[in-house]
């Protein structure tokens, strides 16, 4: 426990502290103490088998992953992620924890620890990443039933949405109460949000990050959904980050935005010093090419994750490259020299923020060390080109499983715990009957 840390409780008068961490799912898990007994304690403990929790609350067999006792781990504050919790009634703070065994040593099925670890194979050969996230989102009236599909919410004019917005000012500014709490909360939050836009759906907004440290904008990307949700039921309004929350609007993504820095010269190892791009840069590319589809449960990790790729829909089946171009599962923005950048359009927003950071930079990694070389630039569309993602979860998982480089960098055991842990999401989601089932083969087949 730092010096600092007491200081920032003690001077902003916390009653309690939020002990986070983040299981697979990306869903916070903890604790909530009083502020003395967290300071007296330094850490919590909880069962390592919280990992493993499935979206809906279940666990697969978890003694080849945590041992047949259920073990506790150590969960220790990282000082660097104390944070004002602007939306509670009292004065509460929140603090991400580290997911340690009594050794000391990390546990490796803790998200945030597979992002760490990928980090230090960068930082091993010298390089820097730096990330900017893109999240997509939808503002949803509430919504009891889960059997009746989602609508867009009355803002002031107290009509919904019935049109495509993109980009317009006047649709941001019928929820403005809601994004001027929103703003206020992200910065006492210290969350780094840029630039607040109105996507392409009704209801659906984007919002930019600062660019930064891959492990600091993953932090900020996993508590802004929780301060976007907290928000929006504050205005009577629901938010949601599923990939595809309506059958006739688009889906919402998370373009990551990446980029290398030489940790020496803090250079962009992606230019070369004439400004041209470098070998490196190509290197990368390819790693995306070949390793993403291999990853793809990480970027789509839901069954309905994969409602939202769709063709003509500016969400990509494909993972070819171009320059400026949003038709291509990987697209290079025009930048200057010391910007230049890769912006994988792949990962949709109800991704784990760590794993889907980790995923992504574990693939380029892959490229460099490995000098794979990319295909040619996309200059036209890449709508036509057949499908080279994985289309369904079970697809993906048996993807994921086979790739014996991504299991080395990510972790074997963590491996085959995310993919335990998604076949036993999909088993709960195939025991269900649609509507689409009733509708059309009840009485017809």
């Amino acid at each position: 426990m730092t010096q600092a840390m007491q200081d920032f409780l003690k001077s902003n008068n916390i009653h309690e502290v939020e002990c986070v961490i983040a299981d697979m799912t990306g869903i916070a898990r903890g604790k909530i103490l009083p502020r003395d007994l967290f300071l007296s304690a330094g850490e919590m403990r909880l069962p390592k088998s919280v990992l493993l929790n499935t979206v809906n609350g279940e666990q697969p067999g978890n003694g080849p992953y945590v041992g047949p006792t259920d073990p506790d781990m150590i969960c220790v504050p990282d000082p660097t992620t104390v944070r004002i919790v602007p939306w509670a009634a009292e004065s509460v703070a929140l603090v991400i924890h580290d997911c340690q065994n009594f050794d000391g040593s990390p546990v490796n099925l803790s998200p945030r620890a597979v992002l760490r670890h990928v980090l230090q194979l960068y930082q091993a050969r010298g390089w820097q990443p730096v990330v900017a996230p893109e999240m997509e989102f939808y503002l949803v009236a509430r919504n009891s039933n889960p059997h009746e599909p989602l609508t867009p919410p009355l803002g002031r004019t107290g009509k919904p949405e019935s049109g495509r917005q993109s980009y317009s000012i006047d649709a941001v500014n019928d929820f403005d109460p809601f994004f001027l709490e929103l703003s206020s909360f992200c910065n006492t939050h210290q969350l780094g949000v840029e630039t607040l836009i109105h996507e392409a759906g009704a209801g659906q907004m984007e919002i930019n990050f600062s660019h930064g440290n891959a492990l600091e904008l993953a932090d900020r990307v996993f508590l802004f959904k929780r301060a976007v949700r907290e928000t929006a039921l504050r205005h009577g309004i629901f938010a949601t980050f599923m990939a595809k929350p309506m059958e006739q609007e688009p889906g919402s993504a998370m373009h990551i935005h990446q980029s290398i820095l030489d940790t020496e010269t803090g250079d962009n190892i992606f230019s070369n010093p004439d400004g041209s791009a470098s070998t490196l840069f190509f290197n990368y590319l390819a790693g995306l090419e070949h390793y993403v589809p291999q990853a793809m449960l990480m970027f789509a990790p839901y069954v309905n994750s994969y409602r939202r790729l769709s063709r003509f829909m500016s969400a990509p089946t494909n993972v070819r490259w171009g320059y400026d171009n949003r038709s291509c599962g990987i697209r290079i923005p025009n930048s200057n020299t010391a910007n230049r950048r890769i912006e994988n359009r792949v990962p949709g927003v109800d991704v784990n923020p760590y794993l889907a950071m980790a995923a992504t930079l574990a693939c380029g990694y892959l490229g460099m060390v490995n000098g794979l070389t990319p295909s040619e630039a996309t200059d036209g569309s890449a709508e036509h080109v057949d499908d080279e993602l994985p289309r369904n979860l079970e697809d993906a998982i048996m993807r994921m499983r086979a790739c014996q480089p991504l299991g080395e960098i990510l972790g074997e055991l963590f491996v085959r715990a995310f993919c335990e842990v998604k076949e036993l999401e999909f088993a709960t989601y195939s025991r269900v009957i649609s509507s689409w089932e009733r509708e059309h083969l009840m009485l017809l087949v």
